[in-house]
């Protein structure tokens, strides 16, 4: 049998599929892409350097690629900070609750904090005042609960096809460790950016952000902050700038709420469940 010519044989298939262009192989041979998501960040500083993409789409770029490494345990509000109602309360303190809070669901529990038995939307209480006798019961949804590993890009797909923008997670034992909304999801694509300036995590979470401020953890050592900052904040009371802040201002302070400290004005970015989550930091105008 006479042998296939190269032209017949696996080869020509190969060449097939290879629909690119000469000067298209030629370019990526030059400049080939990036082996790395380091490298991928820095192209896209790059890009946003030469103005292809303006500093918000650099932000949310980088923020779907930090998801992908990220679950649910790391965003979570733990479960000693959750704002839960309790099934046997009167109306009138769930309705208190539900006011201060400001939030738009509400994991309900029976018994004990951890029995959750579903989930409560602030608006189905207005139903309660124009029919008394409904049951709360009944106007519970069902709670999704995933575990403490479940990947946010997952998680963030299945807010999205199910509707449902609240999920308690349990931990490996199957308590309670904490909920998590679609809202901290997405502050984590369009929040905070690492860049080269910033130091490691595990020493605080101080990130520079693309209008020459910094997004600064409610959670961030006082001792990191002075490091970060070269200032002087006091560091024998306060363990946590959160803490030291509303100490100061005498209350928690809510969402657009600032405050001044050693050249430095906080702002606060977002609050919940009695702290402090996040504050944008810039320097203080010397005309203020």
């Amino acid at each position: 049998m006479a042998e296939p010519s190269p032209s017949n044989g696996p080869q020509r298939s190969l060449r097939r599929e290879d629909k690119r262009g000469f000067l298209q192989r030629l370019a990526e041979f030059i400049h080939p892409g990036p082996d790395s998501k380091d490298e991928l960040i820095g192209i896209l500083a790059e890009a946003e350097d030469n103005d292809i993409i303006n500093a918000e789409s650099r932000i949310m770029l980088e923020g779907v690629m930090r998801i992908a490494d990220m679950s649910a345990g790391e965003v979570m509000v733990a479960a000693p900070r959750m704002d839960v109602l309790n099934i046997d309360a009167a109306y009138e303190d769930l309705l208190y609750t539900v006011i201060d809070t400001a939030h738009s669901r509400f994991p309900v529990f029976e018994g004990e904090r951890e029995n959750i038995i579903g989930i409560l939307l602030a608006k189905d209480l207005l139903k309660l005042q124009r029919a008394p006798e409904l049951n709360i019961r009944a106007l519970l949804r069902p709670a999704t609960f995933v575990p403490e590993s479940k990947g946010l890009n997952d998680l963030l797909r299945e807010f999205r096809g199910n509707h449902n923008h609240l999920a308690i997670v349990i931990d490996e034992f199957g308590r309670v460790a904490g909920l998590i909304t679609i809202e901290d999801v997405l502050e984590e694509i369009v929040g905070e950016i690492e860049d080269e300036f910033d130091e490691a995590e595990d020493e605080g979470d101080v990130y520079a952000l693309a209008d020459s401020t910094w997004r600064v953890s409610g959670d961030t050592s006082v001792e990191r902050i002075n490091e970060s900052f070269g200032v002087e904040l006091p560091i024998d009371d306060f363990e946590t700038i959160g803490g030291l802040i509303s100490h100061t201002m005498g209350h928690v302070p809510k969402r657009g709420e600032f405050h001044d400290a050693a050249g430095l004005r906080f702002i606060v970015l977002h609050a919940k469940a009695g702290t402090v989550k996040w504050f944008k930091v810039m320097p203080v105008a010397a005309d203020l």
